[in-house]
C-alpha cells in the first residue's frame, strides 16, 4: 500500500514565515487558491484520507477529495512551538532562548512548548494508529485502492518518515502542498 503524505495548504502564518503550531488556523484565500491548482498532481483514487485535527489539514483535505472518508488521526496535530509559536525568526532574533534553539538545531525542547522526541513518539503513535485504522480496512473490503493520502503537517511528515524510513528529521521538509510518498 501506498501512503501519500501531503503538507496541508498555506495559511496566513505560512505565508508570513511564522512558527505554526497548536494554534488550529485556517487556509488562506492563496492556500485554497494553490491547492485548486495542485489537485490535479494528487492521486485520484484513495482508500481513504487520514487527517490531523487541525483546521488547516481538514480544509486540505476536503479541497482535494471532497467525497473519500476522512479519518482523523489526532495524534498527528502540529508540535507545540511554545514562546516561539506566532512569531518569524525576524521577531525571535536577539532572543536568547531562541539562539540556543537554533545552535542546538532545533534539538532542544521549544521553551514552554513540545521536544521534538515527545512530538516524534506522539506522531509514531498516531503512526500505529493510522496502520491499526487501514488493517482493519483492508479486512473489510479486499478491494479497496491501495493508495491512502496523509493530509498532516511538516513537522509530522519530517517525524514519520525519519523515523519509518530512516535519515535525518530534516531530511523530509516539505512545502506546503507538497508530498511524500512511501510503501507499506
Amino acid at each position: 500500500m501506498k501512503i501519500v503524505f501531503v503538507r496541508h495548504g498555506k495559511t496566513a502564518w505560512n505565508e508570513e514565515g511564522r512558527y505554526l503550531g497548536k494554534t488550529d488556523m485556517p487556509l488562506s484565500d492563496g492556500g485554497k487558491e494553490q491547492l485548486k491548482e495542485w489537485k490535479q498532481e494528487m492521486p485520484q483514487e484513495v482508500a481513504c484520507v487520514l487527517v490531523s485535527p487541525m483546521k488547516r489539514c481538514l480544509e486540505t483535505a476536503e479541497l482535494l477529495y471532497e467525497t473519500a472518508e476522512k479519518i482523523i488521526i489526532p495524534e498527528w496535530s502540529e508540535i507545540d512551538f511554545g514562546v516561539f509559536e506566532g512569531k518569524n525568526y525576524k521577531e525571535l532574533s536577539g532572543d536568547a532562548q531562541y539562539q540556543q534553539w537554533i545552535d542546538s538545531n532545533g534539538t532542544l525542547p521549544f521553551p514552554n512548548g513540545e521536544s521534538r522526541q515527545a512530538f516524534i513518539a506522539r506522531s509514531l503513535d498516531g503512526w500505529n494508529h493510522a496502520k491499526q485504522v487501514l488493517q482493519g480496512k483492508i479486512k473489510q473490503d479486499n478491494h479497496l485502492p491501495q493508495t491512502v493520502v496523509a493530509v498532516v503537517h511538516g513537522g509530522t511528515i519530517m517525524a514519520v518518515c525519519s523515523s519509518v524510513l530512516g535519515g535525518d528529521y530534516f531530511d523530509y521538509q516539505v512545502k506546503n502542498g507538497e508530498q511524500i510518498c512511501i510503501t507499506i
